[in-house]
């Protein structure tokens, strides 16, 4: 099968590219490289800048390189917009997408209209990046993404995207619900693939002496992500047990070196307002690193898993945080054991490979 992959969100469409090619199928990844992080593709079609002429040069180069986005059995794009440019203006590509290739997927991996739409407007989510307590979140970005999503050019282009394609895939279960109750005969959940082989220092961590606690930050996403409620949090514990544990926080690395970094922390902070563990998290339990992220029921229950529950579940309360840290702190002894777990939860659910070939059994069904 000849497959065009375009956009890249953590690496996603870069590590399913390996998995299909390992089944034997022709890839073709065509992004940015997900920015500072530099994933690898094959057709480069980056923003040099925020300006309206970065934006103008984004188009003219994914124009220049239509002809070869032409001919392939499936193209998958990973969201709306798939391009880093205004999402109204992907959809004279997608027209074009849709038209020249057979079949042509959407990705649901991120902030979109139908994720919005699901924050505000239903009780699906007990919390979310924009509500809790059916109280709103009243952020920048916020307010940002409520506009763009629920009154601009995201909510036309998501809506034509999502009506048009042959099929919707869902990273999460977040996303899945959002999009299930609007396109329930072409919505479904595919777990996030993870190179098992390509992490480094994997392995299964011993009870430390002192705990080292693992923080990285995107500096544009922090408040998205919760780092800027977690991070304080952390510091209050470090500074009631300042010999049981130590922190280390980094800031805006290429993915590689943000590994390397990683390798030696016995638990990573992830994400505040998420159900399930996303691509760091998971990276980070590939190695035998605990996780503190979402590690909610709704999880456990959309990947059948039964007997493994390695994930330090956390929800959007300064108590609740502290609380689930101190635990950690004061009893390290349980580090071993989710280690180990970390690394056979993302063997049996992640393995890009399996991953790969649930992909194929979607796009072939539709």
């Amino acid at each position: 099968m000849k497959i065009l992959l375009i956009g890249d969100c953590s690496g996603v469409h870069s590590t399913l590219a390996k998995g299909l090619r390992s089944l034997g199928h022709e890839v073709c990844v065509a992004s940015d490289g997900g920015g500072w992080r530099n994933f690898p593709r094959d057709i480069s079609i980056t923003r040099n800048s925020k300006s309206k002429f970065g934006g103008v040069l984004c188009m003219m180069k994914a124009a220049m390189n239509l002809h070869k986005m032409k001919g392939f059995d499936v193209v998958q794009v990973i969201h709306c917009p798939f391009f880093h440019i205004r999402a109204k203006r992907t959809l004279p590509f997608f027209r074009f997408l849709r038209k020249h290739n057979k079949k042509i997927f959407m990705g649901a991996y991120g902030t979109d209209h139908y994720y919005v739409k699901a924050c505000l407007e239903t009780d699906t989510y007990r919390y979310s990046d924009f509500t809790i307590a059916d109280r709103p979140m009243d952020t920048p970005f916020n307010r940002a993404d409520i506009e763009e999503c629920m009154h601009g050019g995201t909510l036309q282009a998501n809506q034509e995207i999502a009506k048009n394609c042959n099929g919707i895939i869902a990273c999460l279960w977040e996303y899945y619900v959002a999009y299930k109750p609007h396109f329930p005969d072409k919505t479904s959940f595919i777990p996030l693939p993870i190179d098992i082989e390509s992490v480094s220092d994997c392995r299964v961590r011993s009870i430390p002496d002192k705990v080292n606690f693992f923080v990285g930050i995107q500096s544009e996403r922090a408040q998205i992500k919760g780092i800027d409620v977690m991070f304080p949090v952390l510091q209050e514990v470090q500074k009631k047990y300042p010999k049981e544990c130590s922190i280390e926080a980094v800031t805006d690395l290429p993915f590689d070196e943000y590994q390397k970094r990683m390798n030696q922390a016995d638990v990573v902070l992830d994400q505040l307002y998420s159900y399930t563990p996303a691509v760091n998290a998971l990276v980070a339990m590939a190695k035998g690193i605990v996780v503190v992220s979402g590690g909610e029921p709704e999880n456990y229950e959309i990947i059948n898993e039964q007997e493994l529950r390695p994930i330090i579940n956390i929800t959007p309360s300064k108590e609740n945080v502290y609380q689930k840290l101190e635990d950690i702190v004061l009893h390290k002894e349980r580090i071993p054991e989710l280690s180990a777990q970390s690394i056979e939860y993302v063997k049996r659910h992640h393995d890009h490979i399996k991953v790969a070939q649930q992909y194929l059994d979607f796009w072939n069904s539709h």
